[in-house]
């Protein structure tokens, strides 16, 4: 096996397994016949992380979800995310999070949820971004207007990022985590391009971000911004599932394909893009994959 694969198998197995009352990281080095330090060092090399780091940062992510979904004690909940008391949970809690247990529980802040990406997945969006990718295929899309009313655009700048990867590359990749925590979104947390209107001079129209209520009033986390946007229609391009989960970037192309090729004053509209952001949702095998674009009625 090549370190893509070992690697890959070590995340499937705690994925698997993450829940089973007697696991341990024995079974993940097991799983690819690797002994603890090498297993150790292939893992960190290629995913940021040891797997002990990987595995706390997953517990620590459901763990959060309990608080919030279940009227568990932060006892209990320390148990079930595989810490051996309340004290080493609220410390590991606070350590990653900057906010108690039971404060986050009574009070709820965006937070960086951990995302454990498969290291195929990047290794195919590294592949990807080193090939040219054209494909004159005709790919499914179906197409949804909807009313936006007027809102709030929580985002981070970047300086430089030109798409996915030299975003994460600059800004790092906890942003997903981070905004898919904030309850009162409209959507998932998106890789968006900037209206003029929000563009910074020194800056990128590049950003990462979701929309939230007009009303909304809670902490913006560090770093970020927040803009209020006009209501508009935002047009949604949702490609067809996929086979292979590692032709997620094969996905999202062939939607900006579908948006390109789409003739939205036949139906009555035209984009405006000077009117809000454009949001990419990322792609999933099972649902594929996602792009909003905002238009106007004509």
């Amino acid at each position: 096996m090549d370190k893509t694969e070992v690697v890959q198998r070590m995340q499937e197995y705690i994925g698997e397994h993450i829940n089973d009352e007697d696991f341990n990281l024995d079974g993940v080095y097991e799983a690819v016949g690797y002994s603890r330090r090498h297993g150790d060092r292939v893992f960190k090399e290629l995913v940021g992380r040891t797997p002990q780091s990987y595995v706390k940062s997953i517990c620590l992510t459901e763990g959060a979800g309990r608080l919030l979904e279940t009227r568990n004690t932060v006892l209990d909940i320390a148990l079930d995310s595989r810490f051996l008391s309340h004290e080493g949970f609220t410390r590991a809690f606070e350590s990653r999070f900057q906010i108690s247990p039971a404060e986050y529980r009574k009070r709820p802040i965006a937070i960086p949820l951990f995302v454990p990406y498969p290291v195929s997945h990047y290794q195919a969006l590294v592949k990807h971004m080193e090939e040219e990718f054209m494909t004159n295929e005709i790919i499914m899309c179906t197409v949804t207007p909807v009313e936006r009313p007027k809102r709030k655009l929580i985002f981070q700048r970047s300086r430089k990022a030109e798409e996915y990867f030299s975003y994460c590359q600059e800004m790092g990749c906890e942003w997903e985590g981070l905004l898919n925590s904030i309850p009162e979104k409209f959507d998932v947390a998106a890789l968006i391009e900037l209206p003029k209107c929000l563009i910074k001079e020194g800056y990128s129209s590049v950003a990462a971000g979701v929309e939230v209520p007009l009303d909304y009033n809670a902490r913006v986390p560090d770093g970020y911004e927040i803009a209020e946007l006009e209501n508009c229609q935002m047009l949604y391009f949702q490609s067809e599932p996929y086979e292979n989960a590692e032709d997620f970037c094969i996905a999202i192309e062939s939607v900006y394909k579908a948006i390109e090729r789409y003739k939205p004053a036949n139906y009555g509209y035209q984009y405006n893009y000077d009117k809000a952001p454009s949001f990419n949702f990322g792609a999933d095998a099972a649902t594929g994959a996602k792009i909003a674009v905002p238009a106007v009625k004509i």
